[in-house]
Formats: C-alpha cells, structure tokens, sequence
C-alpha cells in the first residue's frame, strides 16, 4: 500500500512539475528562447520541448502503452540529465535544482510503477532485484 502511495505522489509531482513547466515555456516564449540560446541550445528546440514534455505526461500518467510509458520514462530521465548539466555548465548551479528535484521524483515513480498499475513494466523488476 505504501508504494502505491509513492507512486502516485511522486507521478503526479512530476507531471505536475512538467506541465508547470511547459506551460512556462508557453507564458514566458522569449525568455525561454533566450535561456536556451545562452546555454547553447538551438532556439528551435522551444516549441519541440513544450510538446515533448507534454507528451511525457501524458504517456506516463495515461500509460496506455507499457513501452511508451517506459520510453517517456527515459526520455523524461535525459531531460533532467542535460537540463542539470547545461544550469550547471553556465555556472547557474541554483537553476538545477528542480532538475535533481524531478530526478528523485522520477526514481520514485519508476520503481514503484508496478505496484500501482495493472500491467507490469519489465524494467522495475531488474532494478529491485540486483538491490
């Protein structure tokens, strides 16, 4: 019952944590194409990430797909990766902060995935068991 609890605490901060996020990037368009030409990153990438967190989300919560569920999973997983490294690259360690956030949020769901949804994802399995 506790991991369930985990689940679906640290899924709905994440994809809360997302969709804040997308929607950011929505209000605040020039901002953001800024931040991302600073860190380096090609202004086009915008639009392309406000879909894709989007798309996250919805992957995750709806899971109407164990292997896209996964694959949101990774993808959201990268995504905090460079988004850490590129604040921290730019001498910005403050901006990381909600990226390492969402790191803890995002192992949280993903271990305990399988507790609380009907259809099992593969991958949880391997990573309890080599504990």
């Amino acid at each position: 019952m506790t991991e369930i609890w985990i689940y679906w605490m640290s899924t709905t901060l994440l994809a809360l944590l997302y969709v804040t996020s997308a929607a950011l990037y929505v209000v605040k368009a020039g901002w953001v194409r800024q931040t991302l030409i600073d860190f380096g990153y090609p202004a086009y990438l915008h639009p392309v990430l406000i879909v894709v967190k989007l798309l996250a989300v919805i992957a995750i919560l709806s899971r109407f797909s164990v292997f896209l569920s996964d694959l949101a999973y990774a993808g959201v997983f990268y995504h905090l990766i460079l988004s850490a490294l590129a604040h921290l690259g730019v001498k910005k360690p403050a901006g990381a902060i909600p990226a390492l956030a969402g790191l803890m949020l995002l192992t949280a769901s993903f271990a305990t995935q399988n507790s609380a949804r009907e259809l099992p994802s593969p991958y949880p399995q391997i990573v309890v068991n080599r504990s």
